[in-house]
């Protein structure tokens, strides 16, 4: 079974490179002919184009940084499309068009899971990530000997787009628990405390969390590079307050955490990792919220082992 892999970035190149280094025959595209060519350097196959691609990989994966690149990229795969060929998109992208567009490609005959990761990609390099998988039950059964090569937890969300809507979700929470983060250790510098100190308080008490345990590492060492940038928080914060008002769903946080990511873009760039927020209270301050004995990148020190199903509670 041959698979093709669309979109090299920082997510993509991490869950493909666990393809690779776990020995799927591996076909891969990027508009960046250095990603291209670091990857064939390795073993895997260059594509020619989503299209070409289609037409010789049974089963092509994307991860694509907005749902417009994904519509371009389906646009020419559907030109090969049908019985027989398989489309996970890893994208985090708008649940509306993984709707839309998976459609058009289960129209085409072939089959669709939208299946967004979560949990940095620190992990994503490791294959321990976890993955959602919105598509039909044979689908999934059919995607998983896949997804639990590239991801350590797999969870079935239902039909397709389920998978997109939790995923929207997840990084609207791991947002607001970032700006929070941002204000408490801050604080706590004014207030005086040690904040190697503050780091491991916080870490064994109630008010601990995946981000604090890892962004909070990144703010502190000063490196402030989390491989995730304003703009793409600025995507998915914007399709969850998008999603809350389809639903009429009066939301007080969402707006101000959308307001806020837009000022840290405006000062520091629209494409700024997103750990720099800290650096708006900083300027306010005057303060350095930094200490000695943190890492400047993350690293995933679980070992890797194959990923297995997680079944929800009924």
């Amino acid at each position: 079974m041959k698979t093709g892999f669309i979109g090299l970035g920082n997510a993509g190149g991490k869950l493909a490179g666990s393809l690779l280094r776990n020995g799927v025959d591996l076909v891969v595209y990027d508009l960046d002919p250095a990603l291209v060519a670091d990857f064939v350097a390795r073993g895997a196959a260059a594509g020619d184009g989503p299209e070409a691609m289609m037409q010789v990989c049974d089963t092509l994966i994307t991860c694509l940084p907005s749902p417009a690149a994904c519509d371009a990229v389906l646009q020419m795969m559907l030109l090969y499309a049908g019985p027989g060929k398989t489309w996970i998109e890893m994208s985090t992208t708008d649940p509306a068009a993984v709707r839309r567009l998976g459609a058009q490609m289960i129209a085409a005959g072939a089959a669709v899971a939208d299946c967004p990761v979560s949990g940095g990609c620190h992990r994503a390099d490791t294959g321990n990530i976890s993955i959602f998988a919105g598509c039909d039950r044979a689908t999934f059964e059919r995607v998983l000997p896949l997804l639990t090569i590239m991801g350590r937890r797999v969870l079935h969300t239902g039909d397709l787009g389920t998978a997109s809507v939790l995923k929207v979700m997840t990084n609207y929470l791991a947002t607001a628990n970032l700006l929070t983060l941002c204000e408490a250790l801050t604080v706590m510098k004014a207030a005086g405390a040690d904040m190697g100190t503050t780091y491991e308080a916080i870490a064994i008490s109630s008010g601990t969390s995946f981000v604090h345990e890892t962004e909070s590492q990144l703010i502190l060492s000063g490196s402030r590079d989390v491989n995730f940038t304003m703009d793409l928080v600025q995507k998915d914060i914007g399709l969850f307050q998008a999603l809350a008002d389809e639903h009429d769903v009066p939301l007080e946080i969402s707006p101000l955490m959308i307001e806020m990511m837009t000022d840290g873009q405006r000062r520091y760039g629209m494409r700024a990792q997103s750990d720099l927020m800290i650096a708006r209270l900083e300027d306010a301050t005057g303060l350095d919220v930094t200490a000695p004995g943190f890492p400047a990148e993350l690293v995933d020190n679980e070992p890797e082992a194959r990923g297995a199903e997680i079944v929800p509670r009924r």
